[in-house]
């Protein structure tokens, strides 16, 4: 009993915390927006306060040296991407890494923010502080690319959706069969989905021999067009245990036949034994 009061304080504790997470992350674009439309503008005393000077990267900054580093990075931006875009949060988190130099900073969260013009889309990496959720540092990753056909990508999202119906279908017929260790099947469908063919939007096709996709043979990825991908597996467990249940089925078929049969000259037998007698 005190096991399960503990697992479920953890998970409490576990979605408390997902959900401030989430809260954050959900304005890290609408900082960066404003951020960068402000520095577009040139008012550089305005996106230094909206800079987390007070941290430790921060604190012991030279304000000129710094307007200097932004009007910079202004003309780095203009001259790549113009100044009129659209804004998207592909992905925020927080990097424990084995190598020192990987891991976020404490009490900071990494966010990746696409912006786009109307042919082309760069990325931004920013790091905000926890405390005070300001921009700690800023810069323009080495992503230029052409803004793809998104019509393409979602078409090729109905090859997972076949998959995910068709291994749906194969763990309803386990359930209706009279198999043995139906539960042993069910993670056979699950997990036996490989190799994998995955379509990014930015990238297009790729293979991988022994990637599996154990969520129902699919995985879906939404995050910018630089992190939108599909991927599904080729479903080896569901099809071999489609086949295996019509082997069974067609098994029990003859084998109710041959009984039946078994029957019928039993009681032909019978009767031409009361008939001789």
């Amino acid at each position: 009993m005190n096991i399960f009061r503990v697992l479920i304080l953890i998970l409490a504790f576990s979605l408390v915390t997902s959900c401030e997470f989430i809260q954050d992350s959900l304005t890290f674009k609408d900082k960066t927006e404003d951020f960068v439309e402000t520095l577009l503008k040139k008012d550089y005393d305005k996106c230094i306060s909206q800079m987390a000077m007070e941290s430790e990267k921060g604190k012991n900054t030279n304000l000129d040296t710094l307007r200097l580093g932004l009007n910079q990075f202004r003309v780095l931006i203009e001259r790549n991407f113009g100044n009129n875009f659209e804004y998207s949060l592909m992905k925020a988190e927080k990097k424990i890494s084995s190598v020192p130099s990987e891991n976020t900073p404490p009490d900071a969260t990494l966010a990746l923010i696409e912006f786009s013009n109307e042919k082309e889309f760069g990325v931004f990496e920013v790091l905000f502080d926890d405390n005070s959720k300001k921009i700690i540092t800023i810069q323009m990753l080495e992503v230029k690319e052409e803004k793809p056909n998104m019509m393409l990508f979602w078409f090729f999202g109905l090859l997972p959706l076949i998959v995910l119906l068709f291994n749906i279908y194969v763990i309803r017929k386990i359930r209706k069969s009279s198999l043995r260790k139906k539960g042993w099947k069910y993670l056979a469908v699950l997990f036996f989905n490989v190799p994998a063919i995955s379509y990014a939007a930015v990238g297009g096709l790729s293979f991988k021999l022994l990637n599996f996709q154990i969520l129902f043979g699919i995985s879906f990825s939404f995050m910018g067009y630089l992190g939108s991908v599909w991927t599904f597996g080729i479903p080896l467990g569901g099809i071999y245990w489609l086949w295996k249940i019509k082997q069974h089925n067609d098994n029990e078929v003859v084998e109710k036949h041959s009984i039946d049969r078994k029957e019928t000259e039993d009681e032909s037998a019978v009767t031409n034994s009361s008939i001789e007698q």
